[in-house]
């Protein structure tokens, strides 16, 4: 009985403990498996970064592009056939243009496209590397500079704007962001309805044709601009793309690639600043022509005014400009409206001049003395600066007897029709008045309203009609 009893106990303590022993077992061998679990997924990731090599950017960058392997200083391919470099241009903006120092000032984008095998690295899945300016000093970039430039700058805010993309195959993209003023070659000739052609001129300084190839990267599509480029003064009307070579004797023969714009010029602001005012300066000249010929102070300084306003107006033009050596469209066109300014100041003095000796001669002829002064005519003029005709002042004098007759007449009479004979009186006082002033215009100022008018209309017809 006691051994039974002694086998039941044993087996009830073995089924109950051994669910135990094998749950502590798994505990003990399952950290064993998450160890192994974590080795092979690092493992995995180690042959994923071996068989990409981009993701090891950017504390191995030198070993990919294996930078201290090669010798940067040399261009790609050295030795063999001159490397290509295609050019890409994105205008920005045309910042300003300036004639009296013949340049313009320039923003773009200017992007270099080339192969150089020795940066090529290893990519399954084809992806470029993106660099920024620190890149730039530790491998080869083409040396472009700018012909006829005056003042360049790469733009630094708020760091570099350098732009280098090296693919897997060893294509490199090379972009950066300039501002460049440049000499621009104008012609003032038809200024200010001229047309000027500019051009950025873009060479290897370093590299002749042996060692170097430009090119539009995608022909005239490789130059392109922004929609909302614009001028105050001139009107943007093509932008094109060229290419050359330029020789140079003590090194050879050259690449070079052309930015062509032709700028056309607003001409409102000059019709406006310029021409306009000069027209009403010769017509104002021409009111002369209608003041009576014996009101000298008036006409005369009309004609100083006049003169003296075309003067400033051609010196404002002249100062914003260069001092070139040939004749310009505006020069011609205020030099002819100030002569016909001073023309008019010469006709006075001629009528002035004309009318003084007519006087002499009336008052040698008539031996009559003027005015209670006794002093001839000419003589008189010097006091009011008036001419006094002698059958002018004759008619002016019976005119005047004969309107006091008339007066006292009707009131001695006390006739009833004094309205019809004052109204007699006013008609022919203005006809008195009429024939004074048409027998006081001189014959040349009755020419000169006529002529001068005409003759420059004349040549506003031809000068339109050959600069426009």
């Amino acid at each position: 009985m006691v051994l039974a009893f002694q086998l039941i106990s044993f087996t009830y303590i073995w089924i109950t403990l051994m669910p135990y022993a094998f749950a502590v077992s798994d505990i003990k061998k399952h950290p064993q498996r998450c160890s192994s679990s974590m080795k092979q997924t690092r493992k995995q990731e180690t042959r994923m970064k071996k068989d990409d090599s981009t993701k090891v950017w950017p504390l191995k960058y030198q070993q990919l592009l294996h930078i201290e392997g090669h010798d940067f200083s040399l261009r790609p391919g050295f030795g063999g056939s001159p490397v290509p470099v295609g050019i890409d241009v994105q205008v920005e903006s045309i910042d300003s243009i300036s004639e009296v120092d013949m340049d313009f000032t320039m923003t773009f984008y200017l992007r270099h496209y080339w192969k150089d095998e020795r940066l090529s690295f290893p990519s399954t899945t084809n992806k470029s590397m993106t660099f920024d300016h620190r890149l730039i000093e530790k491998i080869w970039v083409p040396d472009i500079f700018f012909v006829h430039s005056k003042r360049s700058f790469i733009h630094d805010t708020t760091m570099g704007n350098i732009m280098l993309r090296v693919h897997p195959d060893g294509n490199v993209l090379f972009s950066l962001r300039i501002t460049v003023s440049a000499m621009c070659f104008m012609d003032f000739s038809r200024f200010p309805l001229d047309t000027q052609n500019c051009s950025l001129e873009l060479e290897s300084y370093a590299y002749n044709e042996d060692d170097l190839m430009l090119y539009w990267k995608h022909g005239n599509k490789s130059l392109n601009t922004e929609e909302h480029i614009s001028l105050s003064q001139f009107f943007i009307e093509e932008f094109s793309a060229s290419s050359g070579l330029a020789f140079y004797s003590s090194t050879g023969w050259y690449y070079r690639l052309f930015i062509n714009f032709v700028l056309r010029r607003h001409i409102f602001f000059f019709v406006l600043q310029t021409y306009f005012p000069a027209m009403l300066m010769v017509m104002l000249s021409w009111v002369s022509f209608w003041i009576d010929r014996r009101a000298v102070p008036a006409r005369v300084s009309l004609g100083i005014t006049t003169v003296l306003t075309m003067s400033t107006i051609i010196t404002g033009v002249s100062a914003s400009m260069p001092q070139v050596s040939y004749v310009k469209a505006v020069d011609i066109y205020l030099w002819v409206s100030s002569l016909f300014v001073f023309l008019s100041v010469i006709e006075y003095a001629a009528v002035n001049y004309l009318t003084t000796v007519e006087e002499q001669e009336r008052c040698k002829k008539k031996g009559k003395i003027s005015g209670m002064y006794n002093i001839d005519a000419v003589q008189a003029m010097a006091f009011d600066g008036c001419y006094h005709d002698s059958e002018t002042d004759m008619d002016q004098t019976s005119f005047s007897l004969h309107s006091e007759e008339d007066s006292t007449r009707g009131r001695a009479t006390g006739s009833p029709s004094t309205d019809s004979s004052e109204i007699k009186r006013r008609r022919s006082f203005g006809g008195n008045i009429g024939r004074i002033i048409l027998e006081n215009n001189h014959s040349i100022d009755t020419y000169s309203r006529i002529l001068f008018p005409i003759v420059y209309i004349i040549f506003n017809l031809f000068y339109w009609g050959i600069y426009v």
